[in-house]
């Protein structure tokens, strides 16, 4: 078996065999050449699917698919660990808010995609859903625009999933975004917000959210798809740089370069606190909206507000 010592050129070398190192793995303190990580990487998303019971026979899943980095690993991880399953469908859903110059690029990246690896894909709008794109609904009140962008995408994903049969809902979220979520919602004091685990809700009025990039970096999934020749060169959202959570990220990724592990330890830490709180009420009962029927916590939900208010 080869080392990761550096070989006569003074180049890393896998730890599995003689190839070029493409990353090094810093919790176990190991290299790997391309071949090597994606495979790895493709094991331990197949882990976390399996060990958190994420996909059953006879599902079809919804896998959320916007063309950029995290949902194009995520469908193609998914396609590949459920090729073998004759019993298990995969249709992406990709949401055009409506970003003049930049949503457009994305959307054609995903609809090659789909097209090459086989897979249905439907295409739902906002301006089809609420009537405005998210361009215009954003006029006055560009400082809200990722928590009214988030609220709508959300809506807009479930209706296009419920639409399409679906029986989960797949989202790329990843270990960056979940630490990140923890420290926003911790910041934020939202408690209920912060054990809340949606892909444990059940009940005709829910279809379960599943999260199989949940323990995979950020890194991690750049250096999988430009492995695989798949690394999707596309421009960033421009209401990015409104929202707290690019500061966050941004002091998330110090730490974790400092202090290797800490987004692992947080994410963890949550886990940990979801586990105990455990049936205890903290954020009220499930209810159904009165406008919409779709689960909420009060009479009207989150989404039907924000249209009035809005729209």
């Amino acid at each position: 078996m080869a080392t990761s010592d550096p070989g006569n050129d003074g180049r890393i070398r896998c730890a599995l065999c003689n190839e070029l190192s493409v990353i090094r793995l810093r919790d176990r303190n190991r290299q790997l050449c391309a071949e090597h990580f994606a495979a790895d990487l493709s094991e331990r998303v197949r882990e976390t699917i399996t060990s958190h019971a994420m996909i059953a026979p006879g599902d079809r899943i919804a896998v959320a698919f916007s063309g950029g980095k995290d949902s194009t690993a995520l469908l193609l991880l998914l396609r590949d660990l459920v090729t073998a399953s004759d019993d298990i469908t995969l249709v992406a859903i990709t949401v055009d808010e409506g970003i003049a110059g930049y949503r457009s690029d994305t959307i054609r990246s995903a609809e090659s995609l789909a097209e090459e690896l086989g897979i249905e894909q439907v295409i739902v709008s906002f301006s089809g859903l609420f009537g405005k794109d998210l361009d215009a609904i954003l006029e006055s009140q560009k400082e809200r625009a990722c928590s009214i962008c988030g609220i709508l995408r959300r809506k807009a994903l479930l209706s296009a999933a419920q639409a399409a049969g679906a029986t989960k809902i797949a989202t790329g979220h990843n270990l960056d975004d979940e630490a990140q979520s923890v420290l926003m919602n911790a910041l934020r004091g939202d408690l209920a917000r912060l054990v809340r685990d949606s892909s444990s809700r059940s009940g005709d009025c829910f279809i379960p959210r599943i999260k199989p990039l949940k323990d995979i970096s950020e890194k991690e999934i750049a250096v999988f798809l430009m492995a695989r020749g798949r690394f999707p060169e596309l421009p960033e959202c421009p209401y990015t740089r409104y929202a707290l959570r690019a500061e966050i990220r941004s002091r998330l990724s110090s730490l974790e370069y400092r202090h290797p592990g800490t987004m692992k330890r947080l994410v963890s830490g949550k886990e940990r606190l979801t586990s105990v709180l455990d049936g205890i009420p903290l954020g009220g009962a499930i209810n159904r909206c009165r406008e919409c029927g779709e689960p909420c916590s009060g009479t009207v939900c989150q989404t039907c507000q924000l249209i009035a208010s809005l729209l």
